[in-house]
């Protein structure tokens, strides 16, 4: 059996850091986890480009919230993926959605184009589109290279038998990656539900402040944070080899 690939989501620099040394095979890079994730700052970008050895994938989405996105928006992520590829990233996470429901092809192809070439996923819109199947085979037409999906549940667990259909439904046009609520205690149950070669996680544990003063009143404002950590990607790894 071929080995089965470990995608990180890292929510900084920190994170892609552990996830590497963890045994990740490739890094999404976002920030705002607690959102569905965001695209991370330039210099976010480019320290991972230089200090990563295992591919580095960048998540472009300029905002929380659905998929639908007006022309500033496209701007800006028509530059990020543009800065992307000058800092030599593997590729980029991407994905619109039209106000029914169904892929933007027209926008999705504006940023493939913008890409040059590098690897493109196609993220979690799949699982807000209106009807997967077909944003799955919109996906294959685009010529991306995988899809990120939780078979439109809120963890990949839940929506394993939509994940085993639409994979058996892309045979080897294109991948199909399991993510959301992913850890050592549930892939392999998740494997052999769904058939899937690829999954996507993040990882992640609170990490506690430092600090001995803290604000209480300040909501929003919390000292401590999340991020992944090398252990819990490593127990991962040891589960997909298992």
């Amino acid at each position: 059996m071929s080995r089965i690939q470990l995608e990180i989501a890292a929510n900084s620099l920190a994170s892609a850091l552990a996830a590497q040394d963890g045994g990740a095979d490739r890094i999404e890079l976002c920030e705002n986890l607690g959102e569905g994730g965001c695209t991370p700052s330039q210099a976010s970008i480019a320290m991972a480009r230089e200090r990563l050895r295992i591919p580095l994938y960048v998540l472009i989405r300029p905002r929380a919230g659905d998929f639908l996105y007006d022309a500033l928006e496209r701007e800006l992520m028509r530059r990020d993926i543009e800065h992307c590829v000058r800092l030599g990233c593997d590729g980029v996470v991407i994905g619109a959605l039209d106000a029914d429901g169904d892929v933007d092809r027209a926008t999705c192809a504006e940023l493939i184009a913008a890409a040059g070439g590098v690897g493109i996923t196609f993220h979690r819109a799949i699982d807000a589109a209106r009807e997967p199947a077909r944003a799955l085979e919109d996906a294959i037409a685009l010529g991306c290279e995988r899809v990120l999906t939780s078979g439109g549940a809120s963890a990949a667990p839940d929506g394993a038998a939509a994940i085993a259909a639409l994979a058996q439904r892309a045979g080897t046009r294109i991948a199909v990656m399991a993510g959301a609520g992913i850890e050592a205690g549930n892939v392999a149950s998740l494997l052999a539900a769904t058939g899937v070669t690829q999954v996507h996680a993040s990882a992640k544990a609170t990490q506690r402040s430092r600090m001995r003063y803290r604000n209480a009143a300040l909501a929003g404002l919390e000292p401590d944070w999340i991020a992944s950590e090398r252990e819990r990607v490593a127990a991962l790894r040891r589960a997909l080899d298992a």
